[in-house]
């Protein structure tokens, strides 16, 4: 219910109440959803994003990596290569969550 929720106030450009809403979303799903619950998060770290806090982004970013320990799947591949392309410009600025975020995303990808 709450990641329908998400998606139509991220559909409205809501981005706020969306991130909220995945949140809600990942933190109401039972432990062994675990890749539900971490694109969950990945969503509501694009939103924090989108809505321009990139230190919220990054630590929600970091939560989801925690979830997607011992998941390997074609979308938590897809939302990590998405997480680094978005994290770019803030690397590249050097800002020290986005460099940290993206060497864990790094690793998550190799598999160490």
């Amino acid at each position: 219910m709450y990641s329908r929720t998400a998606k139509v106030h991220e559909t409205l450009g809501e981005h706020r109440a969306a991130a909220e809403h995945y949140a809600l979303a990942a933190a109401s799903r039972p432990s062994t959803y675990a890749r539900v619950v971490a694109l969950d998060l990945v969503a509501g770290a694009e939103m924090h994003l989108t809505n321009g806090g990139i230190e919220q982004a990054c630590a929600t970013w970091h939560q989801a990596i925690d979830h997607m320990d011992g998941v390997r799947s074609m979308r938590t591949l897809r939302a990590i290569r998405r997480m680094r392309a978005a994290l770019a410009r803030f690397r590249a600025r050097g800002l020290r969550c986005a460099a940290e975020l993206d060497e864990r995303a790094r690793d998550f990808i190799t598999g160490t």
